[in-house]
Order: structure tokens, then sequence, then C-alpha cells
């Protein structure tokens, strides 16, 4: 994969052929970057990518925090912060042409720093739950942070979404990305093993958003990576997604106890209101569901481990909007936003419980105490390689 470093607020070229043909543009602040037409292709089929990068506050210890704009001519918009390496926004048009953030957000940094329920976060070490907050790894113990009642949740009470990463914009043919970077050293929340860990965000010129995680440790260690987006089709601020329609690519899933940890095996979604192998709107059977509703992991169907393969389809009726994603991960964490309580302000409205949804792929909660699930450990000379894809349309 070719990636090459790139200015801040800078126009890139899609190529489409070997040659192509550069303009500069307003005494070079910015820079255009377009292409040769085909023999009868007209240059209104010429494609530009769009990275732009800002500073957009510091924390009170004093790093700056920057923001990634990520742009594709089809309008798809991605926002990123080294902040907790936070995807922020997704933005893409409905079928009328309306560009809306369909992602929950906040407006400024210090409403992060205030605290939230990880709006589009990067989470880890260990994304979902480990019981009691402790597993054995190589006959020695390790206990972490119980943030989650007497649990660990989501790397603890300082997991990676607390933290700035170092960053630098990247392209390759089709595409413009930010990869992020930091050390995790020994003992971070209780976990073994210094973790240097990287995330990529990829916007594409095909209407696709790509999340590629990375990680190596210098001794034996858990790792599950996973962004914690909320999504809502219609628009952030728009109301619940219980209208929503989801397909999930799931025969199986994981039941929880009261304190959402697995109870071990797996059970058939079949004849249950678990199951979206046919697609179902989010809020058909969720008065069904025990608890406020879901909060499940599903064991997607794939044909061999670490495939990247179909895990979801969801549509949004009046807006036409459509979001597929693809992922290596064996698993995908579906929650319905039960927790959100309208203490928080998206879009400038209150964000109440349903008002958007997570589709986090990943790795089985608890794995480290269950040793039947896919194993999450991941030792010195190994590298930790997940890919999920998200891919959007609309539909007329």
């Amino acid at each position: 994969m070719r990636e090459t470093k790139l200015a801040a607020k800078a126009w890139f070229r899609v190529r489409q052929d070997q040659w192509g043909l550069v303009v500069g543009l307003l005494a070079g602040v910015v820079l255009a970057v377009g292409t040769i037409p085909a023999a009868g292709q007209g240059f209104q089929e010429q494609k530009l990518m769009k990275l732009d990068k800002r500073a957009i506050g510091k924390l009170p210890e004093g790093p700056t925090v920057d923001e990634y704009l990520l742009e594709n001519p089809g309008g798809i918009r991605a926002r990123i912060w080294t902040y907790g390496a936070t995807l922020i926004t997704v933005e893409m048009p409905d079928r009328e042409g309306k560009l809306t953030p369909i992602t929950l957000y906040l407006d400024t940094l210090e409403a992060y720093l205030k605290g939230h329920p990880y709006f589009g976060s990067l989470v880890g070490r260990y994304a979902n739950r480990i019981a009691r907050a402790r597993f054995v790894l190589d006959g020695v113990e390790y206990h972490l942070a119980a943030n989650n009642g007497r649990n660990h949740l989501h790397g603890g009470r300082k997991g990676f979404d607390k933290y700035v990463w170092d960053a630098e914009a990247i392209q390759g043919d089709n595409w413009v990305g930010v990869k992020l970077r930091r050390t995790s050293p020994h003992g971070e929340e209780g976990y073994p093993g210094t973790l240097q860990v990287e995330v990529v965000y990829r916007v594409t010129a095909g209407d696709e958003l790509w999340m590629e995680y990375r990680a190596t440790t210098d001794r034996p260690t858990h790792v599950n990576l996973t962004n914690h987006a909320y999504w809502n089709l219609a628009g952030a601020g728009s109301g619940d997604v219980l209208g929503h329609v989801l397909y999930l690519n799931a025969d199986h899933y994981l039941p929880v106890d009261d304190e959402l940890i697995p109870l071990g095996p797996l059970a058939p979604v079949e004849g249950t209101p678990m199951d979206f192998r046919t697609p179902q709107t989010i809020g058909s059977r969720i008065a069904q569901v025990s608890g406020r509703g879901y909060d499940h992991c599903y064991v997607l169907n794939k044909s061999k481990p670490g495939e990247l393969s179909l895990c979801a389809r969801v549509s949004e009726p009046t807006t036409g909007r459509v979001m597929e994603i693809h992922t290596t991960q064996p698993g995908v964490q579906f929650y319905s936003g039960n927790f959100l309580d309208g203490s928080l302000q998206v879009a400038g409205k209150p964000c109440l419980r349903h008002y958007g949804f997570c589709l986090e792929t990943q790795h089985f909660p608890d794995s480290p105490n269950r040793p039947e699930y896919p194993s999450t450990v991941l030792r010195p000379g190994e590298t930790y390689h997940e890919v999920t894809i998200h891919k959007f349309w609309v539909e007329k």
C-alpha cells in the first residue's frame, strides 16, 4: 500500500491512469490535482479527494488536539480528532442531496473532556467487558481497573479514548486518510506488555470509510480494538433510530447476565427477538429484549476465521441512506443506545434513549476468561491486524 505524507489543506488526486495534470490554485494555499480524462470522458467526470488539518484546542496538561477532515467527491466526509483517535462525525447526503452528520457528536473539545458515552472513540486495550476486572495469562493473574461496577469496560478508567494520539496525513490511489499511533506502556490500566498501537481511517472515492487496526507487544497481553461510533442515518439529533431497518449476518449471539457479561455458550437467534437475518426495524421487537434494549455481541457467520465478510446492513427509509459493514472481526456488538438519557446535547438537542445505535466490530466480550471463544492473546513477534469497512449509498 503506497502511503505518502501530505501537507495540511490540500486537494489530492484520484488517479485514473498514469498521467496527471497538476494545477496550482490560490497562490499555492490550496493545491488541486486532477486527471487527464480518458477517451470519451468529459472533465465533469474527474474526481478530487480532500484532506484538511486544523488545530481545535489543547488539553489542560498541554498537548494540542488536531482535526483531520477526509472528503470524497460523493459527499462522504469524516472528521477525526487526535484526542481519543475519535471519529467525530461522518456526513453523507440523503436522496435529496442534503448533507447531514449521521453520527452522534459533541460540539467542543471541552464537552468531550467532561465525559461522554464513547461517542466515536477508539476504545482499548480491550473493547467491551472483562468479568471481575481480571484474567489469568500464562499462569499469571492480572487485575484491571474496575470501571463498570466490579467489571472492566473499554480499557478502564483512562483507556485509549482519553489520550492524544500522534497523527500523520496519508494518501493512496483513490483514498485519503490519517494514521494515528500511540504507545501503551506496560501496566497501563493493569495490562501486561508495552503495546504499540496504530489505527488508520480512510475515506475512498468509492464512498467507503475504512478502519484498520494494528498492534504489537513486547510480552503476552490481550488486545481487542474497535470504534464506538453511534449512528443515526436520519441525521444526528433527528430522533430515535427505532425505524431503521437492520440486517445482521449472524446465526448466533451471546446471552448475557444482569451485568452484561456473557453467560458462556453461543445461542441461536432463530425464534428470538435477536434474529435480524431478515431485515427488521430496530424497534419492532425491542420491547421483548430484557433490560433497556439491545446490548449483545453477535457471532458473525464466516467461512473461515479472519476473512473480510459482510457483517451488517442498515437502511433509513425517510432519507434513503444505507450503510453496509464488512469486517475481519469475529463479532459485532449491537447496542441500541439504551443509556442515553438526555444529559448531553447532540446537534443542539437533548440526546435521548435510542437516539443512536452502535455496531462495534470486535472479538467477544470476556474472551480473556473464556478459552472457548476466539483468542485475543497477542504475543511478541505477532501483529494484531483487523479491518472494518463501512460502505454508504442512497436508495432513491
